[in-house]
């Protein structure tokens, strides 16, 4: 890492998930590692996570008026032209007033006016678009972004090609190396060596067709000697705490110790978010994927297929779930050449790089900016 006693001014918009705001906050903290006395300011969406998360992250962040267009009429999308204007009008005052060397985005609500307002006035942007299909603001921000940071190959169908770097997804230093953390892991979860582990991901908030699922299968799970580590997410902690009680069941709202769970896990069942997914490739496990069909563009649908495309994962729809998940689950735990495979495959796919060389990209805008 070289580090430089130049200072600059970095202004970062990520917001409305995890997904958007960590990739956001560890761009900030590279960036401060490399540029020791800059300054940092972040821009959100006033009533989302991000008002809380980037603040915990130790950054000060101003906040918008600003949502996204439901699918369906709505006072909220009544109300869209006025929050964009207010969005917009304000975006300028910030910046006025900040002058940043240089403006990121990462996605999210609030992304959209701060980086159409920092390319209007002539300041070097750059975007980290995290999933395999973009969503409308990056569409529309890439014709006058200067860089465009991508996870998976093949944007060039949405993006400007001479824009596009492939970097990866911000990810966890500390899920880089899981390998060496398995007896650890089984100590911290209390596990048996010799059944294998299930890992449940259904996101902080928690997937309840995911929860679903695994509520069902809880006998089919026993039947199969598999000992479960269920994160179930905060909103329905009360509903399935009561499965603590059971023998190879551990229900989790959150799980604090990411890199121990994933070192721990023999097969993983996960959403497919791109955070998610990026993570997924550098732990190199095998995994099913069952996307969330209630998100923008089908996005997620779309992330676990390039995966899956690759020979790195398995990928069960909701709407098959009944149907096909006792059998897809069967043949992997039957197969250990396939769950060598798949292991093998999806972490050829990892970028473990992804922070430093994203930032490596804004460097090089400061850089020509400067001449």
């Amino acid at each position: 890492m070289n580090k430089s006693k130049q200072t600059y001014k970095f202004i970062l918009s990520g917001g409305g998930t995890g997904g958007h705001i960590y990739p956001a906050i560890a761009i900030a903290n590279e960036l401060k590692s490399r540029y020791n006395g800059s300054e940092f300011l972040f821009v959100g969406a006033k009533d989302r996570m991000e008002m809380e998360k980037v603040p915990q992250a130790g950054y000060n962040i101003e906040g918008l008026w600003i949502s996204g267009i439901q699918r369906k009429l709505t006072l909220k999308n009544l109300m869209f032209p006025f929050k964009l204007m207010s969005s917009l009008f304000k975006s300028r005052r910030i910046i006025s007033k900040f002058k940043p060397d240089v403006a990121i985005g990462t996605g999210g609500f609030a992304s959209g006016p701060l980086l159409q307002v920092a390319n209007s006035k002539g300041i070097p942007t750059l975007i980290q678009e995290q999933n395999s299909y973009p969503g409308i603001t990056n569409k529309l921000l890439s014709k006058k972004a200067n860089r465009i940071c991508v996870a998976y190959e093949g944007l060039e169908r949405f993006f400007p090609k001479e824009k596009i770097v492939l970097t990866g997804n911000p990810i966890r230093k500390d899920l880089i190396e899981i390998k060496s953390k398995k007896a650890e892991a089984l100590i911290e979860f209390g596990l048996e060596e010799n059944k294998l582990t299930l890992l449940v991901l259904g996101g902080s908030l928690g997937a309840r067709r995911v929860n679903q699922l695994i509520e069902s299968k809880l006998d089919f799970f026993k039947n199969h000697e598999i000992q479960l580590i269920w994160q179930c997410g905060k909103l329905y902690q009360e509903q399935y705490s009561t499965y603590n009680a059971n023998d190879n069941v551990q229900v989790h709202a959150f799980l604090n110790t990411m890199d121990l769970a994933y070192a721990a896990a023999d097969i993983i069942i996960s959403r497919a978010g791109a955070s998610s997914v990026s993570e997924l490739c550098v732990v190199g496990k095998p995994v099913i994927f069952i996307p969330s069909p209630n998100v923008a563009e089908d996005h997620q649908t779309k992330n676990a297929q390039a995966i899956v495309d690759k020979a790195a994962a398995i990928l069960v729809k909701e709407s098959q779930l009944d149907s096909d998940f006792n059998k897809v689950f069967e043949q992997l735990l039957k197969s250990e050449d396939t769950r060598k495979s798949l292991e093998t495959n999806i972490k050829k796919m990892a970028l473990v790089n992804a922070t430093k060389d994203i930032v490596d990209e804004v460097e090089k805008l400061l850089k020509v900016n400067e001449q």
